[in-house]
């Protein structure tokens, strides 16, 4: 039988790995956080398996003026239930500009021989600076 404060705190884990590589641009690290069949669901995209993701993450074109980037989670519910997991969480994003969205990630995980891996991450931006950094960005 699992430890639920173990699971729980593996589960914290994992969403600090994806968001500490992904800010550092590290997408095969961060694209590891996901299961094989794993699905990252955003802004009407929803590739699938970390190739699939990492592609979709690394195409298009950056805003040369973005220089620095932080991902802050908060509030993160777990709950586990044997193999399988749920959280919802809080993000922020700053950017060399300040505050630049925010919103929430609802996930769907799974425990597997690597340990917890995101089997579906849905992104929710639910508030956008004027001037963003970021195309604008619409997932309500």
């Amino acid at each position: 039988m699992a430890d639920l404060a173990a699971d729980r705190d593996a589960i914290r884990d994992l969403l600090a790995r994806y968001t500490y590589n992904g800010d550092r641009g590290r997408l095969d690290a961060m694209t590891a956080c996901f299961a094989a069949d794993g699905v990252l669901e955003y802004l009407g995209k929803a590739p699938q398996g970390p190739a699939e993701i990492e592609a979709s993450l690394s195409s298009g074109t950056r805003d040369p003026r973005l220089t620095f980037i932080r991902h802050h989670i908060t509030n993160p519910l777990i709950a586990v239930d044997g193999d399988a997991a749920t959280a919802r969480s809080y993000f922020t994003v700053h950017s060399n500009f300040g505050p630049d969205h925010s919103g929430t990630y609802d996930d769907r995980l799974a425990r597997t021989a690597d340990g917890w891996r995101f089997a579906h991450r849905r992104v929710r931006i639910d508030w956008q600076a004027e001037g963003s950094l970021f195309a604008k960005m619409t997932s309500r």
